[in-house]
């Protein structure tokens, strides 16, 4: 009974990286997303050009494009954040990394700034998957059902980790 208690992890909440309308990661116009060949999650069609840190933890990757960044949390939740669909075609134009891989970061930090516009000229979509890449160490993972998301406010997913 005391070893159960003792070994009780505890929720995480995953606030919104960006500011913007939420959907379903089902909705992705891309089978990788949408058929969650990398992991469970949700999207973000957004509003602003910025990107910031959901958790407290570690930058695990960063595309050289900027297009995309991983981010492992201290419980070790690793979380895909991919800006746009099919952006690794910019080849880095637009993208400003605010972060290097292996910097620390706090919720809410900024990790990339990106000019929306041009997303919305040279890729196939903004709609920025943000997806749990290691879903085999989650014990538990509810999305929450919110249209809007606030920039580091709105949580986005709650889950325990095994």
């Amino acid at each position: 009974m005391l070893e159960r208690l003792f070994s009780r992890k505890k929720e995480e909440v995953i606030k919104a990286p960006l500011q913007g309308k939420i959907i379903k990661i089902e909705e992705v116009p891309d089978p990788t997303f949408s058929e969650k060949m990398i992991g469970e999650g949700v999207a973000i069609i957004p509003s602003e050009g910025n990107v910031v840190s959901p958790v407290k933890g570690e930058i695990i990757q960063l595309f050289p494009t900027k297009h995309a960044i991983g981010i492992r949390s201290e419980s070790g939740l690793e979380i895909l954040i991919h800006i746009g669909l099919e952006t690794v075609l910019m080849k880095g134009e637009g993208f400003t990394a605010n972060v290097k891989q292996g910097d620390k970061v706090n919720a809410g930090d900024s990790l990339i700034d990106f000019s929306l516009e041009l997303v919305k000229e040279k890729a196939k979509s903004v709609i920025t998957p943000i997806v749990v890449t290691n879903g085999d160490q989650i014990d538990y993972l509810e999305m929450e059902n919110h249209e809007e998301a606030k920039l580091n406010e709105t949580p986005v997913m709650k889950l325990r980790m095994k």
